[in-house]
């Protein structure tokens, strides 16, 4: 994967004041964000290596205790924030593309069900993707969090996040991984997705133009 591609503009990312005042309920999303970045770190550096980072970066508590349920989208983005301080921009970008593509992996196994899939496979790509990214749709609270998810039908077909939650661009790799593996498994093999992640009006804007 050609990292290169991805074109990031922000410079410092202020805490969103907005955000903080008109959200009082914490907003949840899947363990797997946490599960599967937990898995990559371990996959890339050894186990033994990724616990003592977790530890040395304040997130020792997800040592032998990783989340069996949804968890609230701080934790995750705190995650993100600890790494990249860590070890820089593009190694974390590597360890959440890595963990989005975990993450579609699990999906494809025991959330998706089989007859929707068989069913999605038989449609032409573009059919496939309308049809999949309609289904996503309806859940997309749990990876959106409290951010937003978009899609369009466009020349080619585009997916947005809005993630609202203070947070760093480098998250959206997370959403590339899992987008990307999903629909070559899906929709297309050959499937393409050229991201665009910014900071935009004090949040993160995730832009996926998806050549199927």
């Amino acid at each position: 994967m050609d990292y290169k591609k991805y074109r990031y503009h922000y410079q410092d990312f202020p805490v969103n004041q907005n955000y903080l005042l008109m959200n009082t309920t914490p907003s949840k999303i899947g363990p797997n964000s946490i599960i599967q970045t937990v898995a990559a770190l371990e996959a890339t550096y050894g186990k033994a290596k990724a616990e003592t980072m977790l530890s040395k970066i304040g997130q020792g508590y997800l040592v032998g205790n990783l989340p069996k349920e949804m968890v609230e989208e701080a934790k995750f983005h705190t995650l993100v924030g600890a790494l990249q301080k860590e070890i820089g921009e593009t190694a974390t970008s590597r360890i959440l593309q890595e963990s989005g593509e975990r993450t579609a992996r699990y999906l494809l196994k025991v959330r998706i069900p089989s007859i929707f899939q068989k069913l999605v496979k038989l449609l032409p790509p573009r059919p496939a993707f309308k049809l999949f990214l309609f289904a996503i749709s309806k859940n997309a609270w749990t990876f959106a969090g409290s951010g937003e998810f978009t899609y369009t039908m466009n020349q080619p077909p585009e997916i947005t996040v809005k993630v609202t939650f203070p947070t760093q661009p480098v998250v959206g790799n997370f959403y590339l991984g899992t987008f990307t593996a999903l629909l070559q498994e899906l929709v297309n093999p050959k499937t393409k997705i050229e991201a665009d992640i910014r900071k935009e009006n004090g949040n993160i804007r995730c832009h996926y133009r998806c050549t199927i």
